[in-house]
């Protein structure tokens, strides 16, 4: 069996989980499709140190993009900003963890 360069999980800032978990209240309020499985991980982040698996914070991040299309016209520019924010940290914190890590072998 190999091992992948990529990381698998992704270590994230807990004000971003909260903020992420609070937006994916939202998503699953209105019953956007697959935002409980990373609501429910958001919420437990604080049990493992605020740790992730990469295809969560993933569908997270997409789940955010979709509440904020749904919700484009009928909320706040500012509240539409923070949720736009959240997902885009996120989906900045999943294209990190794909680029492989360096090996001091190349140094």
């Amino acid at each position: 069996m190999t091992s992948s360069p990529f990381q698998r999980t992704i270590a994230l800032p807990a004000p971003v989980c909260e903020q992420a978990a609070q937006h994916l209240e939202q998503a699953a309020h209105r019953a956007i499709d697959g935002a409980a499985i990373p609501l429910k991980a958001f919420r437990a982040a604080a049990d493992n140190d605020f740790i992730l698996p990469v295809p969560v914070v993933e569908q997270a991040a997409a789940c955010l993009l979709v509440l904020a299309t749904e919700t484009a016209q009928t909320v706040r520019p500012s509240a539409l900003r923070a949720t736009i924010s959240v997902a885009l940290r996120l989906r900045d914190a999943v294209e990190l963890s794909h680029q492989p890590a360096l090996s001091s072998r190349f140094w």
